[in-house]
């Protein structure tokens, strides 16, 4: 799989599979447009974390949630490839392909977004695919459950959500529906087996079960159906339960009422736009700032780690006890020149720590000003360190 460049590919493409593998990426005409529209509009912005924020804001909005959905499913295509592929692999066994499990999974993304949190620091990518990885296992292991299953043991095992979904999706009308869920009621009520075993292998219920079920459904309904067209219905249902599988998400094509030519694009009230963008440049700017800052103290910390026994002790007691050098010297029994030459190698070397970091991670020149600028940070960090 070759990654995806461009914010606008990254958040308007698909996968696409040719023989169960990875052909190549499809373009969403509507999401590239609306990518390129809100791009237009944001002086280029392209970060992949702005794009996540602002997705999922709109994903909490209503009127865009379908579109942001969309968005957001494009982005976590790589995710959900990957997570596939290696669950896939785990079970080596199964029937499914790698398409199938990815299908199960990005099947997913409305409970990852339910589920994301990113005042708690949750990076989407990483989250995704933690639960599509357990979306696809889930499937896997229920599905292998119905394989092995005789149609009554599956029958007694489903639930009837499950039940209903599966006739819905073999297009039943609500009224058969209705009917073969309680068929199903007065099956499972009335035939308990009795025979030592597995649930999964349970036979055919006998004559005299079926009568029963037929004298239970026919009480219940007000109707009188014969046990011959119980069993069918069963069957069916049991039939309707194996095929059923989960669903891609809606094309964005649908139109909105009976306006034929709306477009998702459309119905992004502009009006709320701008404020949104800032709150989310001020989140992300919080969340560089504390990403920042728990950086900085793992640095701090390592430096202090390397430095002799003695001057962590001169540091512990001129920042924790507020003492002077004075008192640090006459309590270590040493001269006060030495503490002084000590804490200030100490600062320094800290200050180099910390400069050095400035320029590896944060890619700026360290001038003078900085320097200045650093060790009034490293002055205030070193009194909240050891006034804890």
């Amino acid at each position: 799989m070759h990654p995806r460049q461009s914010i606008i590919e990254i958040f308007s493409t698909f996968v696409q599979f040719d023989a169960d593998r990875f052909s190549g990426w499809a373009t969403e005409p509507k999401l590239r447009r609306s990518m390129q529209s809100y791009l237009n509009r944001t002086s280029q912005e392209t970060s992949e974390h702005f794009w996540v924020l602002y997705w999922y804001k709109f994903w909490l909005i209503s009127e865009t949630k379908l579109l942001a959905k969309e968005h957001l499913a494009a982005y976590l295509q790589e995710s959900c490839y990957w997570a596939s592929q290696k669950t896939v692999n785990s079970f080596a066994s199964t029937q499914y392909k790698l398409s199938d499990c990815f299908q199960i999974a990005i099947a997913q993304v409305d409970k990852v977004l339910k589920g994301f949190n990113p005042d708690r620091g949750f990076i989407l990518k990483n989250y995704a695919t933690a639960l599509f990885s357990s979306a696809i296992r889930e499937n896997l292991r229920q599905n292998r459950e119905i394989d092995i299953c005789t149609d009554w043991g599956l029958l007694r095992k489903i639930t009837k959500k499950f039940l209903v979904e599966s006739l819905q999706n073999a297009g039943l009308l609500l009224e058969d529906i209705n009917s073969y869920v309680l068929a199903w009621n007065c099956f499972k009520s009335i035939y308990i087996p009795t025979q030592k075993g597995t649930s999964r292998q349970i036979s055919q219920p006998d004559n005299e079960i079926w009568e029963a079920i037929a004298k239970a459904y026919n009480s219940q309904s007000g109707q009188q159906v014969n046990s011959q067209t119980l069993e069918k219905w069963l069957l069916t249902a049991a039939k309707a339960a194996r095929r059923y599988r989960y669903f891609p998400v809606d094309s964005l094509n649908i139109p909105k009422g009976s306006d034929d030519s709306w477009e998702w694009l459309d119905n992004i009230p502009g009006t709320q736009q701008k404020s949104l963008i800032n709150e989310i440049l001020a989140q992300e700017e919080e969340q560089t700032r504390n990403f920042q800052q728990t950086e900085i103290n793992k640095v701090l910390v390592a430096a202090i780690a390397q430095l002799e026994p003695q001057v962590q002790e001169i540091l512990q007691l001129y920042y924790a006890q507020e003492l002077t050098q004075d008192q640090i010297a006459k309590q270590l029994q040493i001269q006060q020149y030495t503490v002084s030459r000590r804490l200030k190698k100490a600062q320094e070397t800290l200050l180099r720590f910390l400069a050095n970091w400035s320029k590896d991670s944060l890619h700026i020149s360290v001038t003078s000003d900085l320097l200045k600028n650093i060790n009034i940070l490293m002055e205030e960090w070193l009194k909240n360190y050891y006034g804890e």
